[in-house]
């Protein structure tokens, strides 16, 4: 294969995939356009099948006249031959045998009627279930590319940002450990004003008492003056 059919080549499947590409984007529009029409035809149907139903009604309806019919007109040969009317008996029979030849023909069109409703019955049932199943597919598909564009874009938002909340975690992270190390310190504060507090207190209640000496007292100094002049 030489460079310009191999150039070919890649065009034609480019172009297959940019065709492609084009009927994916489209492809929900496309299967709701669909489904519409099938709903359009399966009311079609339905409306055919609702036609021939009340065919075959009247044609039953008419079969069962003419066996009336029939019924009739035997009790009316019959009684001609009890009458010894052979003459009329015929005449009778003749009727009798049109009749019967016009309830073959209506019972042949009832029959043919049946036969079509039974088939559009089962017709209508499967398209029936295979338009259901085609929305129900369609419903699904909707909410995956939902739920799934909504992946994509938290995704890209996360990808975009996610510098900028390195950044903003490592800042946390500093001030926790700032107000970590204030606790400790205002905890430590706290302890050593605990442990001398007693201690100063006490010293100050001995000196009230004159139990213990204040060293900065004019007594004191006088003392130690008067020892140095002995000395």
């Amino acid at each position: 294969m030489n460079v310009w059919s191999k150039l070919l080549t890649a065009l034609r499947g480019g172009a297959n995939e940019v065709g492609e590409a084009l009927v994916d984007s489209q492809a929900l529009r496309i299967l709701d356009q669909e489904i519409r029409d099938a709903d359009t035809e399966l009311r079609k149907s339905k409306e055919a099948l609702a036609e021939i139903m009340a065919r075959h009604k009247l044609a039953s309806e008419r079969v069962n006249k003419s066996a009336a019919k029939i019924t009739e007109y035997e009790a009316y040969a019959l009684k001609a031959l009890e009458g010894g009317n052979e003459a009329l008996a015929r005449e009778v029979a003749e009727k009798i045998a049109n009749l019967e030849i016009e309830q073959a023909s209506e019972r042949e069109q009832a029959e043919g009627f049946a036969a079509s409703v039974a088939q559009l019955r089962k017709a209508v049932a499967q398209a029936e279930g295979n338009i259901k199943r085609l929305k129900q597919q369609v419903d699904t598909v909707k909410a995956t590319e939902s739920v799934q564009r909504a992946q994509m874009a938290v995704a890209q938002r996360y990808g975009g940002s996610q510098a900028k909340l390195h950044t903003a975690v490592e800042s946390l992270e500093r001030i926790k450990q700032k107000q970590a190390e204030r606790a400790a310190h205002m905890e430590a504060s706290a302890e050593l004003a605990a442990e001398s507090t007693p201690d100063d207190a006490l010293e100050a209640k001995l000196r009230a008492a004159g139990i213990v000496a204040d060293s900065a007292s004019a007594d004191s100094v006088l003392a130690r003056l008067r020892d140095k002049t002995k000395s």
